[in-house]
């Protein structure tokens, strides 16, 4: 995973490892009751999130989701989240510092990107009940005087293969993703390089096909156009830099590589309706 130059306001696992050692690399916090998050911002790590009874909305990356019983939230580093918990509700919450989480992804089993796509799921109770207990064998783990850092990593990594588990039946465009590892590439490498690189040919080239074939690609499995998976990842940084950010407009621009106001005001306004100047003042 790519983690490029940051202008959000990010908060570190360290603030809220209230006592804990500083150094470290996992967390499990209970649920109980109404809380909030007014401000959006993002984390640094993966936050796993299994609602036992849930009620309110979870906003990631400004897409709002209801929260309801027997449901899992993922927030993944990067993303921009913020949420309104009413007072009936009961989670467990697990936090995976960055680095420990880059050795967890690869029991995700599929891209990264294509769990920011379905960042909520709602389970099956077989399926909550085995989460749960790994999510407690990692709570009584590190509430040891000398928490056995190895099993603790080890019950992380059999979380992100029930979560891989689940998500496989839960949504048939994993399997798109999965069986066609051009579209996977395409994915990651936009993750990369959407900032300096808008061109459909610089991707297909370092996946070594034809631009023509790239687009076909897509077109077939998911009915929209190259172009148009390296817009939405352009579209998302620009709004989540309007938003949670204390960049100017005319720094946005540059950052995000448009030539002047005018070009990046006619792309956000063609794919949201608003100005960048609006969207960031809104509420």
């Amino acid at each position: 995973m790519n983690y490029q130059k940051d202008h959000f306001p990010v908060l570190s696992i360290q603030e809220f490892s209230q006592g804990k050692s500083e150094d470290c690399k996992v967390l499990f916090h209970e649920l109980h009751g109404e809380r909030s998050i007014d401000e959006a911002h993002k984390h640094d790590f993966f936050i796993a999130i299994l609602f036992e009874a849930g009620r309110g909305t979870h906003t990631i990356d400004f897409v709002e989701h209801p929260i309801t019983d027997l449901q899992l939230h993922m927030v993944f580093p990067g993303q921009v989240h913020q949420w309104k918990i009413k007072k009936e509700t009961v989670g467990y919450q697990l936090m995976i510092e960055r680095e420990a989480f880059e050795s967890v992804l690869p029991n995700l089993r599929f891209s990264s990107a294509l769990y920011q796509r379905h960042p909520v799921m709602t389970l099956k109770k077989g399926a909550y009940e085995s989460l749960l207990y790994e999510f407690r064998c990692v709570q009584k783990e590190l509430d040891k005087n000398e928490p056995f850092e190895a099993l603790i990593k080890a019950r992380c990594g059999v979380i992100g293969l029930l979560i891989s588990k689940t998500a496989e039946k839960r949504f048939s465009d994993f399997d798109i993703y999965n069986s066609n590892a051009i579209l996977s590439r395409f994915i990651s490498l936009i993750d990369r390089y959407f900032k300096e690189q808008r061109s459909v040919a610089f991707y297909a080239h370092e996946i070594n096909i034809s631009p023509n074939y790239l687009n076909m690609v897509c077109r077939k499995q998911l009915n929209v156009a190259a172009s148009s998976l390296i817009q939405d990842r352009v579209l998302l940084e620009a709004k989540r830099l309007l938003k949670t950010s204390s960049m100017t407009v005319k720094e946005i621009i540059f950052d995000l590589g448009f030539y002047d106001h005018a070009n990046f005001s006619k792309f956000f306004k063609s794919h949201t309706g608003m100005t960048p100047s609006a969207f960031k003042e809104l509420k």
